[in-house]
């Protein structure tokens, strides 16, 4: 008897695996050299932004150095000498300065009237500002 022999297989091909870590590691990479070259152009932009910053302050400054040389002033004329004349306004009136102090703006020392004090300390009756102004005219014999 014949013992047949089972067929030989073929070698197994082993599959090209593509794992999840090797495809994010791949956008990752491209993903940070974008961010550097937007890093690099936005630096680049400022280096020039600042050179044509200072390109323009050299400008201004040559300009306001031309600017400032002192030159020299044109003389006076002096064919029409200056002849002060007498002023046409009437001289001013003096008036007699007010005395009288408003009655909302006389000073309130106290509340209490003085019959309600006793002793020495009592205030005596301040004279009102129209009692101040009789005096005064009194005084100086304009009434």
């Amino acid at each position: 008897m014949c013992l047949i022999k089972p067929p030989v297989k073929k070698n197994t091909i082993p599959i090209d695996l593509k794992l999840h870590n090797d495809i994010r590691a791949v956008e990752r990479a491209r993903f940070a050299h974008q961010v550097a070259e937007k890093r690099r152009l936005i630096k680049q932009y400022k280096m020039e932004r600042e050179r044509q910053q200072k390109l323009e302050e050299q400008e201004e400054i040559k300009r306001s150095r031309k600017e400032l040389i002192p030159k020299a002033q044109l003389m006076p004329n002096f064919d029409r000498p200056f002849v002060p004349r007498r002023s046409e306004k009437k001289p001013t009136v003096p008036r007699e300065p007010k005395f009288c102090i408003p009655r909302h703006k006389t000073i309130r020392c106290c509340r209490m009237s003085c019959n309600d004090m006793s002793g020495p300390s009592q205030l005596q009756h301040l004279p009102s500002s129209v009692e101040k102004t009789e005096a005064l005219y009194k005084n100086r014999g304009l009434q």
